[in-house]
């Protein structure tokens, strides 16, 4: 299975949207800090995630909510996130 997911960010509190086949082995390495363009904001933690059968069907999903910003802010209005 493939994942688009939403990490909250425990440091500053801001939303980081990806996807992979292996979930919780990304996380882990978000959390140690391999991933170079958000290693300043570690520790995060799983806010939502979506399960797709292809990579194609997870990554039109994961550029969808990246590049849609109506579709981005609906989602994450509804996780709590304060979007200005």
């Amino acid at each position: 299975m493939f994942h688009v997911y939403v990490l909250k960010s425990l440091k500053d509190l801001g939303y980081y949207i990806g996807s992979t086949d292996n979930f919780e082995k990304r996380l882990k390495e978000h959390n140690s800090g391999k991933t170079k363009s958000i290693k300043h904001r570690v520790l995060f933690e799983l806010v939502y995630r979506e399960e797709f059968k292809t990579k194609t069907e997870a990554r039109k999903r994961e550029i969808q909510l990246k590049k849609n910003y109506q579709i981005r802010k609906d989602l994450l209005l509804g996780l709590g996130f304060d979007i200005k």
